[in-house]
């Protein structure tokens, strides 16, 4: 059974970076495409970006457009670990972010329905 912790996550002014990490246990990552989602107070949760799986072999990813430009995502096989890493962080950048794993991919790399283990999430803060 493959568990997801997300870490990383705290408080930062506009402009700020913070690095997002997302370790596997249970099974290695390298058959899951991994996404990182987000939800903001009072709004749905949403795609940020996501990675296809090492088996794909297309190397797939995905950035919504709020983030292109300023977040990267990347995978450690060693660690069995995906990161996010967040520049230029902005207030609107504030949720609780999640990261999530799924084995197949049917049809859309960051559509969240696609994916079927969660983690628990971890608070983003972009304040002055």
């Amino acid at each position: 059974q493959l568990q997801l912790v997300e870490s990383g996550g705290g408080l930062v002014q506009p402009g700020g970076s913070l690095r997002l990490s997302c370790v596997g246990s249970g099974v290695t990552l390298d058959y899951y495409a991994i996404g990182w989602f987000r939800q903001a107070p009072g709004k749905e949760r949403e795609g940020v970006s996501c990675i296809a799986s090492i088996r794909s072999g297309h190397g797939e990813t995905y950035y919504a457009d709020s983030v292109k430009g300023r977040f990267t995502i990347s995978r450690d096989d060693a660690k069995n670990t995906v990161y996010l890493q967040m520049n230029s962080l902005e207030p609107e950048d504030t949720a609780v972010y999640y990261c999530a794993a799924d084995g197949l991919i049917l049809f859309r790399l960051c559509d969240q329905d696609e994916y079927e283990y969660w983690g628990q999430g971890t608070q983003v803060t972009v304040v002055s």
